[in-house]
């Protein structure tokens, strides 16, 4: 056995992930592995489906062992299965071999051929639960498992590297498949699950006023935005502060992700992109939409005079209004939710914000030779020089965001995810990560690629350590 397998084992256990081994190994051989890895316990009551000739005497030793385990006590309990007794079993009683595995705490089948991995595997995907599977493997017999499951690793060893090229990751030890789920694993997946998902909200924002404001127009079609800020929505004033969050992100350092497996429960089961969830950001979307709007018109109603020589605003600066409010919301809101702050954080952030002001009064400031309207001249400055103006978007920003605030210190004083309580433990016991270090692989607390890291760093001014430093940390980490 490889360094470490069993404590990757237990980690996983830990984690609530269920692990099975499939291998060609006979019998005593296969359980003296378990055995010795972690997957068996000595504690645990192993229960054996072996040597099965007929379909009968299959089904009835599968009914016995399902009154085993109701009636047996023990709290854990291991089964054992063979290729024979598997392809009897995987013939007629697909749901009876299920109920008796998801009972158990461990299942290793031996003698197995190469395709009856891949059916074992296809088995668990197909089950009423639809849970996500994972093979790993480091033999050419093992490709056709890690083809079927829906994520495949293969281990680089002494068996060839068939494994590995028809893998979806690769790694050198199987001790690494731990960092690769429990931290990695979880990093990618809040990052996606909150990409995705703040994406349709902040376009729910974009559209929603666009079609309350022809209620108000008659259907005629008129715009409710300036097409130059159509355009440039998604594409500049929006985009870096979540394409820097889904790089970036941590809810808790690597370390603790690593030492505590219990919270990688926390994004089990789909849990941050349920319908629930998913339903909550396009509501939001949806009541900010209607604040940013009515919010709006309300301010700018009928025979309201917002200038100070008297004059009332116009369709583009309403418009104008609503497509300030909104930008500034947005990304204040996904201020809201990076937990993980760093240099580059703060600059796309702030200077989104701000490079919208910029480019606005730029935009509407001077006349462009090479456009044939400029419906936007003076629009802006004149929406700037209005205090009513600036009122306005400060109330509509607060309105849509101050719920959100209350929301988050509730639940997490109230009811606290394991996630959250451990955050906490971020701070005073780790160290403090760069932009660039939490790309990367950590091992003992330190990063897996500082050279990179501090050269990156350097060319940006950012680096706090010497160069000495720099290369005596990447020095360590080669050997």
């Amino acid at each position: 056995l490889q360094d470490k397998v069993q404590e990757t084992i237990e980690a996983l256990r830990l984690a609530g992930i269920k692990v099975w081994v499939l291998t060609g190994d006979k019998h005593e051989t296969a359980v003296s592995v378990s055995l010795s890895c972690g997957h068996f316990h000595r504690t645990m009551n192993i229960l054996e489906l072996l040597q099965q000739h007929s379909d009968n005497e299959c089904a009835e030793q599968l009914r016995r062992l399902a009154r085993r385990l109701k009636e047996d006590h023990v709290i854990q309990h291991g089964l054992v299965v063979d290729g024979a007794s598997l392809s009897l079993a995987l013939r007629e009683h697909e749901k009876l071999f299920m109920e008796v595995c998801k009972n158990c705490s461990a299942v290793l089948c031996c003698r197995m051929a190469p395709l009856q991995k891949a059916k074992v595997v296809r088995l668990l995907k197909t089950s009423p639960e639809k849970p996500i599977t994972l093979a790993i493997g480091d033999g050419a017999n093992d490709v056709s498992m890690i083809q079927e499951a829906h994520v495949g690793i293969g281990i680089m060893g002494k068996e060839g590297r068939q494994a590995v090229r028809n893998s979806d990751y690769a790694i050198a030890r199987f001790k690494f498949l731990a960092k690769l789920l429990l931290v990695h694993g979880h990093f990618y997946y809040i990052r996606v699950a909150t990409l995705v998902q703040y994406f349709f909200y902040k376009n729910v924002c974009f559209i929603t006023p666009q079609f309350l404001y022809q209620f108000f127009c008659l259907f005629s079609q008129q715009t409710l935005y300036d097409s130059v800020y159509l355009t440039l929505y998604n594409i500049c004033f929006t985009s870096l502060p979540i394409l820097v969050y889904s790089l970036f992100e941590q809810l808790v350092h690597p370390d603790i992700l690593q030492s505590k497996p219990g919270l990688y429960r926390d994004i089990s089961k789909n849990s941050m992109l349920s319908f629930r969830t998913f339903l909550y950001w396009t509501l939001l979307g949806f009541s900010h939409a209607f604040v940013f709007f009515f919010g709006s018109y309300i301010l700018m109603g009928e025979d309201t005079t917002l200038m100070g020589n008297g004059q009332m605003f116009g369709n583009w600066t309403f418009g104008t209004l609503v497509f300030t409010v909104m930008v500034i919301t947005v990304t204040l809101k996904l201020a809201l939710e990076t937990q993980f702050w760093t240099w580059m954080n703060h600059f796309v952030t702030w200077g989104s914000i701000a490079f919208y002001f910029i480019f606005s009064l730029f935009y509407g400031g001077i006349i462009w030779p090479f456009l044939h309207t400029q419906d936007m001249y003076f629009v802006f400055v004149q929406l700037l020089s209005s205090g009513s103006a600036w009122f306005a978007i400060i109330i509509i920003i607060i309105t849509c965001l101050f719920p959100d605030v209350v929301k988050k210190v509730f639940y997490r004083h109230l009811c606290p995810t394991s996630t959250q309580k451990s955050q906490s433990l971020s701070a005073p016991q780790a160290q403090a990560l760069s932009c660039v270090e939490s790309l990367c692989c950590y091992q003992h607390g330190q990063s897996g690629c500082s050279r990179l890291a501090c050269l990156l760093e350097q060319m940006m001014g950012q680096c706090k350590a010497s160069v000495n430093n720099c290369h005596i940390s990447s020095r360590s980490n080669s050997l």
